[in-house]
């Protein structure tokens, strides 16, 4: 998980379409997003996850191989507020569009608990 008040070394996001909706049209501010992650410590890991997803297997089924967090149960860390997550975390996780861990948007952010894929299923 991505709590906040760690350090982060640096901030990287290759999402897709990253803050555009389901219309494609830049997202409006959310309060809380409902989100999920893979949280790899090792870049090559991360990349092999980032592989299965591109090659189509749901974002769940990906996060339970490969996510090293105690958040198993498909990546998911449920509703959170930006001020909840670490800065480098809720920078990616808000601008990211909505989807479903079966056709998943997701991009990428390292903190100092490792690199992240992360994916929004909702926002209120």
């Amino acid at each position: 998980m991505a709590p906040k008040g760690k350090s982060a070394d640096k901030d990287k996001s290759q999402g897709k379409e990253a803050g555009a909706d389901k219309g494609g049209k830049a997202s409006k501010a959310a309060q809380q997003i409902n989100v999920r992650h893979i949280l790899c410590e090792k870049h090559g890991k991360k990349e092999e996850a980032l592989a299965k997803l591109s090659g189509g297997a749901s974002f769940d089924s990906v996060a339970r191989e490969f996510s090293e967090d105690k958040a198993r149960s498909g990546g998911s860390l449920g509703w959170k507020t930006k001020e909840s997550l670490l800065p480098e975390f809720s920078a990616v996780a808000f601008e990211l569009a909505t989807s479903t861990t079966n056709s998943p948007k997701w991009a990428e952010c390292k903190t100092s608990e490792g690199y992240h894929i992360i994916m929004v299923e909702g926002r209120k």
